[in-house]
C-alpha cells in the first residue's frame, strides 16, 4: 500500500523514533504535499524537520510539490479536491486538506491521520463513499501486530512510546475496540470488513484470537 501523510502522524511517529513503521508498512511508498513541509511542519514540528528533511533526501518520503504536480497534468485535479475538502473540513487545519487531496489526486489508497474527532478526516472518510481509507498509528500497529511479524509486547511498546512522546492520552484498550468496531462489529463500510477478512484468509491468520491476546497484555 501506499499512504499520503498528515502532518500530526508524521509527528507522532517521527517524536518517538518509530517513523520506520510507516516505511515497513506502506511499502509502495509514503507522500506528503509541500505545505505540510514547509508550514505545517514549521509550526508545529520543529523538533523532528531534520529527520523529516533527511528521509525526503534519501527518498524514503516523497515531497509533493505544486509544480511536480503541474508537470504530471494533474494540479487542476489538485486544486479541485482542495477546494472541495476545505468546504468540508474548514480552514482550521490546511494539514489536513492538503493531505487528503493529495491522497486523490495521486490515487493513494490510504491517508494516515490522528485527527480522528467527529468531522474529521478520519471519521469523515469512513462514512463518505470513498476510496480511501483512513488509518491513525493505533490503527497501523494493530494491523502490524496482525499481518506482520511483531508481537504482542512490541505492539504495547510501541504504543506506549508514541504515546507518551506526544502526550495523547489515549488507551490501547480503547483503541483496539474501536478497531474491532470498524472493522468487525458495525463497520462504516463494508469494503472495510472484506479487506481485512481478506488479509486474514491470505496470511491465515486467526485474528479474533490475536486481538484477544493483545488485550490481556493491557
Amino acid at each position: 500500500m501506499k499512504a499520503s501523510l498528515d502532518t500530526n502522524v508524521i509527528i507522532h511517529f517521527y517524536r518517538a523514533g518509530l517513523q520506520q513503521i510507516l516505511f515497513d508498512f506502506f511499502d509502495e511508498g509514503v507522500f506528503i504535499y509541500e505545505q505540510i513541509r514547509y508550514i505545517e511542519l514549521e509550526n508545529h514540528g520543529q523538533d523532528i524537520i531534520e529527520k523529516v528533511d533527511f528521509d525526503i533526501i534519501t527518498g524514503k518520503v516523497e515531497l509533493y510539490t505544486y509544480n511536480k504536480l503541474k508537470d504530471m497534468q494533474v494540479h487542476k485535479i489538485f486544486e479541485h479536491n482542495v477546494s472541495e475538502n476545505r468546504n468540508l473540513y474548514g480552514r482550521g487545519d490546511m494539514g489536513e486538506v492538503y493531505a487528503i487531496s493529495l491522497a486523490q489526486t495521486i490515487g493513494s489508497y490510504s491517508l494516515v491521520t490522528d485527527d480522528t474527532k467527529q468531522g474529521g478526516p478520519y471519521m469523515s472518510l469512513l462514512q463518505f463513499e470513498d476510496d480511501i481509507m483512513p488509518f491513525n498509528f493505533a490503527d497501523i500497529l494493530i494491523l502490524r501486530y496482525l499481518f506482520g511479524s511483531v508481537d504482542e509486547n512490541q505492539t504495547v511498546k510501541d504504543f506506549n512510546t508514541i504515546n507518551n512522546t506526544s502526550n495523547l492520552n489515549w488507551t490501547f484498550k480503547s483503541q483496539i475496540k474501536k478497531f474491532i468496531i470498524r472493522f468487525f462489529k458495525n463497520p462504516y463500510r463494508e469494503e472495510d470488513t472484506k479487506w481485512i477478512k481478506k488479509l486474514a484468509s491470505e496470511n491465515n491468520v486467526n485474528i479474533k484470537t490475536k486481538l484477544v491476546e493483545l488485550i490481556n497484555l493491557l
